[in-house]
């Protein structure tokens, strides 16, 4: 029992020791992000309950396959997080050989996990449990579980595609041009946004300090490269408007007059990035941001996240989150594999919202793949389509440079696909092996179907459409992709809710669609 600083009294909790025994060793999709301080950017690697260690730090969600014949599935979770600390799992010492107990981020002070003060709720423990790991992705248990809507005009709070700017591509480059060269591209293409990322305010980071934040930034100027009265001037024209990067150090010092500033300019939202940590001051900073935010009408966009707990109820202007191992690790890793996409829909999109940044169009095969500027991806190019149904993100940020877009296969797919949703059913998959997914948007239907590194055919049958005849409009691996992955065939037929819809998808493959009612 201690005194804080501010003399007002709490309980300081030193541990949680919640325990989940389960009645077997069953096989489980663990990202062990080493340590609490963390980007939560991991593969989610197949695994035993007991070869867990108690040493191991496993984020969640965290998926296991329960039943006899695979017909049980559960993945456990939180929700509700809010002035506590966020949760990990790891082997039970005494508890049982098939036992997990939970650990809590530890403050940065080293002294505990959680300050109880009067009026502290601790978040709900979550166990989503279903016949098929598909059926866990149509929940939506964990924003049930978390607070209602505080914000009483969500008029402004309005989804889309946005433009990233050079950073995928090649290194920084900012300047008015540069960015003009995104705000055309996103105009061309109908999308809502384009996100100018770091050093628009200057160099954010001390040189060789490994990411420490440089005291001498300012968020309200504009570094002199950019002019950013034209840059406004430019988007509004287009009717394009931005989102801005923000350091979260910088954003926690000058957020009140800088947001005010935002909101001045016109600008629609923040991407804050690299927190790094989900203890309990930080999940604090999260609602403290994403309130401020609200004040000013902007958007929010957190990198160097912790994974989603529901918070998108409460403020839905936090319209997406990073905390995945996403496109951008293709630019110096291998680790992200047909594999890796096809596992992430049954695992980490159980908690929410992810910003993955797809749609990547310098697809190559595994064989040929390498780290190289501009970037490359392993999949096939519909693949990469595939992604914008079945990844979550009402924000979603699509990667590539415009040179890569325009009159390239695909791209007609990107002005039309959505990115929020009526209804979602999940028409296929296996963790790790392949995604079949269906969403609704008004009177469309949109289908993205996602491959791992086995070429194989799948049939799924509509029977999500309403009556009468439907315009199928594809995109599918063309018969090379198995040797040139940006082979893409597009096509359009009409069917009914009776008929079948024939998926052959080539290695890394995918195939993305979409179905409106014929007049």
């Amino acid at each position: 029992y201690l005194t804080d600083p501010a003399k007002k009294d709490y309980l300081l909790l030193t541990d949680e020791n919640t325990q989940l025994r389960f009645a077997g060793d069953f096989t489980g999709w663990a990202a062990d992000y080493k340590l609490f301080a963390s980007h939560q950017e991991a593969q989610f690697k197949k695994t035993k309950i007991t070869r867990i260690s108690p040493e191991a730090i496993i984020g969640v969600p965290f998926l296991i396959s329960a039943g006899a014949n695979n017909d049980i599935y559960a993945a456990i979770t939180e929700a509700d997080l809010s002035d506590y600390a966020g949760m990990y799992l790891a082997k039970g010492e005494e508890e049982g050989i098939n036992t997990l107990v939970t650990k809590l981020s530890p403050l940065v002070t080293g002294k505990g996990r959680v300050r109880i003060r009067p009026g502290t709720f601790s978040p709900w423990r979550v166990v989503m449990v279903g016949d098929s790991p598909g059926r866990l992705i149509e929940s939506e248990i964990v924003c049930n579980l978390s607070d209602p809507c505080e914000i009483e005009d969500t008029s402004w709070i309005r989804p889309g595609i946005s433009a990233w700017d050079h950073w995928w591509s090649a290194d920084v480059k900012m300047d008015t041009k540069t960015i003009k060269q995104y705000i055309k591209l996103a105009a061309d293409m109908g999308w809502e946004y384009m996100i100018i990322d770091w050093h628009w305010y200057g160099p954010p980071f001390m040189p060789g300090e490994d990411y420490k934040a440089n005291p001498d930034a300012d968020i309200t100027r504009v570094t002199p490269e950019v002019d950013m009265p034209e840059v406004l001037g430019y988007a509004g024209k287009n009717k394009v408007r931005l989102i801005l990067w923000l350091q979260w150090e910088h954003a926690d010092k000058q957020m009140d007059e800088a947001f005010a500033l935002y909101e001045k300019w016109g600008i629609a939202g923040v991407k804050i990035d690299f927190m790094a940590r989900d203890d309990q001051d930080m999940v604090n900073f999260y609602e403290k941001v994403v309130k401020k935010a609200a004040e000013n009408k902007l958007m929010m966009d957190f990198h160097g996240a912790y994974k989603p707990t529901g918070l998108r109820r409460t403020y839905p202007n936090l319209i997406t989150r990073e905390g995945v191992l996403g496109n951008e690790y293709n630019k110096w890793s291998d680790l992200v594999t047909p594999e890796h996409n096809c596992t992430l829909p049954f695992t980490r999109m159980l908690a929410g919202p992810m910003d993955y940044t797809p749609g990547a169009f310098i697809n190559r095969t595994a064989e040929k793949f390498e780290n190289a500027i501009p970037a490359q991806v392993m999949t096939t190019r519909c693949h990469q389509l595939a992604m914008f149904v079945v990844f979550d993100s009402p924000l979603v940020v699509a990667c590539d440079h415009p040179d890569q877009y325009y009159n390239k296969k695909g791209i007609d797919f990107l002005k039309v696909v959505p990115t929020t949703w009526d209804d979602t059913k999940v028409l296929s998959g296996e963790v790790g092996e392949h995604i079949v997914v269906a969403r609704k948007n008004a009177d469309g239907w949109y289908i993205g179907a996602m491959n791992n590194s086995l070429p194989r055919k799948i049939e799924v049958i509509p029977e999500f459409l309403g009556e009468g005849e439907y315009r199928l409009h594809f995109f599918k691996d063309g018969p090379d992709a198995n040797s040139h992955a940006e082979d893409t065939r597009e096509g359009e037929i009409i069917i009914m809710k009776t008929d079948t819809i024939q998926i052959e998808m080539a290695s890394g493959g995918g195939y993305a669609a979409y179905l409106l009612p014929v007049n």
